[in-house]
């Protein structure tokens, strides 16, 4: 018994100085990381960063923070953490690239979420893609096409591709191409065109609507019909202005032709 007690005397002396202090360690490397994790969200906040991105910033530094306290706890009791740490980044790397492709999507949504080509809310065209963007993740980006089919498309595609943020200004231009017949009088026609968009109070003054001639094809004299609008009015003013174009041309007789061909039979007497 009085060897067991002096066995344990001598283990308390040898080591509880160094439990104590592995203790203190943890605590106030938990209380440092709870800290700094603050203050990283608090610094994100004001820089105006994505809710997602500051979440997981603040997660991963008080992360790192708490992985280098429990390093330093096992440095008290005499462990070589060298091998440690170095075990711990082969494991890192392995895994990285494992998951090279995922943390190809990771790192794309996060440049995202930084410099934000786009946002909720934006109908955008990218990685062959076409709608309305409803979810932006660290991983991927959920889009409803308008057809109502709701495509989940990762960051590294679209990033790494052409990004084309359609409602990315407040206004946009209708560029429309009307035929009219050869026969047909031009300046009635642009004059027509030009007083519709006039009298359409969706159609901006400025910049200034234009019609002009295009092309002499084949068949038709080619008008382009260019009105500005606002973004949220594109599609009511191209499909109104459409209508009210051939309703009018209807009335005031300008042709709308349609492709033709002229046959010549020649018989063999």
């Amino acid at each position: 018994m009085e060897n067991v007690i002096q066995r344990l005397i001598q283990f308390a002396t040898e080591y509880g100085l160094k439990i104590i202090g592995a203790i203190l360690i943890l605590i106030v490397g938990r209380i440092v990381a709870s800290i700094v994790r603050n203050v990283t969200k608090k610094g994100l906040r004001k820089a105006k960063v994505d809710e997602t991105l500051i979440s997981f910033f603040g997660a991963l530094s008080y992360f790192l923070v708490l992985a280098f306290t429990v390093v330093a706890a096992l440095a008290k009791f005499g462990i070589q953490t060298t091998s440690f740490v170095a075990v711990l980044a082969a494991a890192g790397f392995a895994i990285g690239f494992a998951l090279q492709g995922s943390l190809g999507n990771f790192a794309a949504g996060v440049m995202i979420l930084i410099f934000r080509p786009y946002r909720v809310g934006d109908f955008i065209e990218a990685a062959g893609v076409a709608g309305v963007v409803k979810e932006v993740r660290i991983f991927s980006t959920i889009i409803d096409t308008l057809d109502n089919i709701k495509v989940i498309v990762p960051n590294g595609k679209i990033y790494g591709d052409v990004i084309k943020n359609v409602t990315g200004y407040d206004t946009r231009r209708v560029d429309l191409v009307i035929g009219i017949g050869y026969s047909s009088s031009m300046t009635k026609a642009m004059e027509i065109c030009m007083r519709l968009m006039k009298e359409d109070e969706k159609i901006l003054d400025e910049p200034a609507p234009q019609v002009a001639v295009s092309e002499l094809a084949d068949s038709s004299v080619n008008l382009v019909v260019r009105p500005w609008c606002n973004t949220s009015d594109y599609w009511n003013v191209k499909f109104g202005l459409t209508e009210k174009i051939k309703a009018a041309f209807d009335a005031e007789g300008i042709e709308i032709p349609f492709p033709q061909h002229s046959i010549h039979m020649v018989s063999d007497s």
